[in-house]
């Protein structure tokens, strides 16, 4: 009742742009490397549930190194309120991985100061998650603190590092990076009083409208950020997304707020939906730029964030195994019929391969026999008849994301009497 079929065009644009080759411009004077990235991935969840510790337990094997959220900070009165991440540390001591820890701390206006409150009270909070860990059996290889400081108090902010620093040795303290911090002088100072620091490339600008390009990474950008980063000769680092995000937008086509992972936020009726998300191949296509040349300073990638089987905007573990292991993620789909109940029979695509499909192509049904009695589209395609033996199930202008691993109904026939259905994928 069914005919698979492979489908090894799908997608082949994106393929193509990521087998192509991006020439890396360096500053004059800057070394350069080549040859395969380490690989890092970071566990940002706050709550260790039973699929976040499965995906540790299951993939950390792939990376040279974890990083787990173990703290936000937020503040009050100048003071910082922290709240600590219960780690599963069963779970990090099976990975056999080097581990580090991150502190997300929330925007803080100043003043900066070595030895204040403020920054006697991060001291503390670094040093009891860093001896939290140790006391469960888990060395820590590095204190990462996560703070989006305006450029102009990096200066400050340079305080507190070296703070923490002095009081956290022998362990490393390193910091994210942003790449408009990359021109300040400031900057140099901030990077040098670190061993190393992740250089973050990716981020959401809010959109002007309803019809405005979502972007979580450009790559052009990235590439020119890391030359950049790469002439400081400072070890780094460069952090690339795996994420997603649920944007809204109202009536008017006005920007009306995100959503990232977790529930699903109501909004309220009239609100145009968009999403957001991180594209596989255009990272290919900067990890293989860099494989083949980049700065002697980069020292590897670090992904946010580990998938995990209950993601709902996040990749699948399949497409990162593939950029982790050096390729393009692999596409395949097929087109099938599955028989049910009073002669329906349901038209389903399904996705084998190692890539989420934001745009999906029509399927041709065909059949042997009598000709169906009744017919229905789903999932926002449409049904259109060609004679008495075939019908095409083409995608309207709202398809859902087919995920890896999953199957959608795009239709279903009612046949009078049982038959033989074939369908297959038509090319874009």
């Amino acid at each position: 009742m069914k005919r698979p079929l492979l489908v090894a065009g799908v997608c082949a644009s994106l393929v193509v742009l990521a087998l192509l080759s991006w020439r890396l411009t360096l500053s004059p004077g800057t070394p350069s490397g080549r040859g395969p990235l380490a690989h890092e991935a970071y566990v940002w969840q706050r709550a260790w549930t039973g699929p976040v510790r499965d995906a540790v337990r299951t993939h950390a094997s792939a990376f040279r190194q974890l990083c787990c959220l173990a703290a936000e900070v937020t503040w009050s009165n100048g003071l910082p309120q922290p709240a600590v991440v219960s780690l599963n540390y069963a779970a990090i001591r099976q990975t056999g991985r080097p581990v580090g820890l991150a502190l997300r701390v929330a925007p803080f206006p100043g003043p900066f100061a070595a030895d204040d409150e403020a920054a006697r009270r991060l001291v503390e909070l670094g040093r009891a998650v860093v001896a939290r860990a140790r006391s469960n059996g888990v060395e820590v290889a590095e204190l990462q603190v996560d703070f989006d400081c305006p450029t102009a108090k990096l200066d400050g902010y340079r305080l507190w590092i070296e703070g923490l620093a002095r009081r956290l040795a022998p362990v490393p303290v390193t910091i994210t990076a942003l790449p408009s911090w990359l021109r300040a002088p400031a900057f140099g100072r901030l990077a040098r009083s670190a061993p190393r620091y992740v250089l973050q490339v990716h981020g959401f600008e809010r959109p002007a409208d309803v019809r405005s390009a979502l972007t979580l990474c450009d790559p052009g950008a990235a590439r020119r950020a890391v030359s950049r980063a790469g002439a400081l000769a400072v070890p780094f680092r460069v952090a690339l997304p795996t994420y997603g995000y649920q944007v809204a937008f109202d009536a008017t086509g006005r920007y009306a707020g995100l959503a990232a992972e977790g529930p699903r936020r109501a909004w309220p009726a009239g609100t145009r939906l968009r999403e957001v998300h991180a594209q596989p191949h255009e990272l290919a296509g900067l990890l293989a730029g860099w494989t083949a040349r980049r700065p002697a300073a980069l020292a590897g990638v670090i992904w946010y964030r580990l998938p995990v089987a209950t993601d709902e905007l996040n990749w699948r573990w399949p497409t990162l195994a593939a950029l982790v292991a050096g390729r393009n993620p692999r596409p395949a789909l097929r087109a099938m019929a599955q028989p049910g109940d009073l002669g329906w029979v349901e038209v389903r695509l399904v996705n084998d391969g190692e890539v989420d499909l934001h745009a999906l192509p029509a399927v041709e049904a065909r059949w042997s026999g009598a000709a169906p009695v009744a017919g229905r589209a789903e999932q926002g395609f449409r049904l259109v008849y060609r004679g008495a033996a075939a019908a095409r199930f083409e995608p309207g202008e709202s398809t859902p994301r087919l995920r890896v691993g999953q199957s959608l109904v795009v239709g279903r026939l009612q046949f009078p009497t049982a038959g033989t259905v074939f369908c297959e994928v038509a090319p874009f």
